[in-house]
């Protein structure tokens, strides 16, 4: 069988996204295109780490259902390790929904209740085919504030290689209990810094420094076209994003993260990570290929 090297826990889903190239306000009615393709968090960033020639393996629900059929058999002519997947007999797949204009994301409604139905079943795998992981692990906000809590003080992650995401800004303060994990790395944008830290911050690298100042292990702070920061324990790397045209946002956080830790398991020292994973950023929202 064919053995992962990251294993991505979270949302798993499929993504409806209308996109029009007109500017667009609440109430806005506009001509576009909307496509249904494999999406969430976790298989955002399992997705994007494939494209880097990484394995990864997905922890998460996916229903018997006919759209969960469809979507499993994606991932699979995609080269993503499914078997780890928890399937439901009675809980239907995950479906995400947003509205895009050339102003960025105007609404989205994320319908994860079947992953937050499931709970720590996901994570089974950890105890049979897994047991005794110890490469990285991205994890995404979706998934409950109580399991998340859990999954921060339990021992089988207490020196993983831990990655996490928060998915939006209405669930970054779900990662609280990470600020004092020995080996996380949380990727935030600097709204999302702002709400871990209860005070808006004014650019990425003072709210990565503050995050590290918090007791995290280290924090990646981005801000759109702006600066990006990464504070670790030798200091703080900043790098601006190169100027594009801007197609599309969704996933464009999950890309990000996919290019860093990609990159950093290529041996690239913090500079050159965080660079990589900006232009990668860059590169996804502009529409081409990464």
């Amino acid at each position: 069988m064919t053995r992962p090297d990251i294993l991505c826990i979270g949302s798993v889903l499929w993504d409806v996204i209308g996109r029009s190239t007109a500017h667009m306000t609440q109430g806005s009615d506009r001509p576009g295109r909307i496509t249904r393709l494999p999406g969430g968090v976790a298989l955002n960033i399992a997705m994007a780490a494939r494209a880097y020639g990484m394995t990864p393996a997905l922890l998460s629900v996916v229903g018997r259902d006919a759209a969960g059929e469809e979507l499993v058999a994606a991932l699979d002519r995609m080269g993503l390790v499914t078997r780890t997947l928890y399937r439901s007999d009675d809980l239907p797949t995950d479906i995400y929904m947003a509205v895009e204009g050339a102003n960025g994301l105007i609404a989205a409604i994320a319908d994860a209740h079947s992953l937050e139905a499931v709970g720590d079943k996901i994570l089974r795998p950890l105890q049979g085919e897994l047991k005794g992981w110890d490469g990285p692990v991205a994890l995404d906000g979706n998934l409950t504030a109580d399991l998340l809590a859990q999954i921060a003080r339990d021992p089988v992650f207490a020196a993983t290689d831990l990655r996490v995401a928060p998915a939006s800004p209405g669930k970054a303060e779900r990662l609280l209990p990470f600020l004092t994990h020995g080996s996380a790395t949380l990727y935030v944008n600097l709204e999302e810094a702002g709400l871990l830290l209860h005070c808006p911050q004014t650019d990425a690298a003072e709210a990565a420094a503050a995050l590290r100042a918090h007791g995290l292990h280290r924090a990646l702070v981005t801000d759109g076209p702006r600066l990006a920061a990464c504070a670790h324990a030798g200091g703080v790397e900043a790098h601006r994003p190169p100027e594009v045209m801007v197609t599309r946002v969704t996933g464009a956080g999950d890309t990000f993260m996919a290019a860093h830790i990609a990159a950093e398991r290529a041996g690239a020292a913090p500079e050159a990570a965080l660079r990589r994973a900006v232009d990668a950023a860059a590169t996804y929202v502009s529409g081409d290929t990464y």
